[in-house]
């Protein structure tokens, strides 16, 4: 009895130690550098391309400094020195010309011609949105004097102007050095404030 029991337990015995081995075998033959499972993710082109409208839609942009090239021409008022009637054409983002006549109510309601050569820096004034560059210029200026002999000038103006965004619409406001040349040779000063649509 002893002896059957005896060789029962080292029956089991060596059962339990040939599974022992066998998965110490398998542990020991496993990849050693077995990557980790990861989770791919995709991003739907469709959602991707609504978040970035939706982005560019809420987030004012800028102009800096791009004229619509398209519609070159502007025509408007000015009010000051002088009064009246006041165009502008752009060759292009930074050069352009512009002109103005009306009356001038300084000292004799004198007609009054002027145009300048115009350059607009966008890089002074920084707005949110539309743009708002300064600009600087030279040209000339003729009055027409009811009484006494006319005038003619150099002016040499520096303003800003403000264009919109969404509309053809520009507004300005400007100052001017001017020296008369003829009759005789006299110092002034001129300013103008004024709105114009582009064409």
């Amino acid at each position: 009895m002893k002896k059957t029991l005896l060789l029962t337990m080292t029956a089991a015995l060596a059962c339990v130690t040939v599974r022992a081995q066998e998965n110490t075998t398998a542990t020991t033959n496993a990849p050693a550098n077995a990557a980790p499972e990861t989770t791919s993710t995709t991003t739907n082109p469709a959602t991707a391309e609504s978040m970035s409208m939706t982005h560019s839609s809420t987030t004012p942009q800028p102009m800096n400094g791009a004229i619509d090239l398209d519609h070159r021409f502007e025509a408007g008022l000015v009010i000051g020195e002088p009064t009246g009637a006041s165009v502008k054409y752009w060759f292009n983002n930074t050069l352009a010309i512009d002109g103005a006549f009306g009356w001038s109510f300084h000292h004799d309601t004198d007609f009054t011609i002027q145009s300048d050569v115009l350059w607009h820096k966008y890089d002074i004034f920084h707005v949110s949105q539309g743009a708002l560059p300064l600009y600087f210029g030279v040209g000339g200026r003729v009055k027409f004097r009811d009484n006494q002999d006319d005038e003619a000038g150099i002016r040499v103006p520096v303003g800003v102007t403000y264009l919109f965004p969404d509309i053809p619409v520009s507004l300005f406001a400007e100052v001017a050095p001017v020296l008369d040349v003829t009759p005789s040779v006299r110092g002034g000063f001129t300013a103008g404030i004024g709105a114009r649509y582009r064409f």
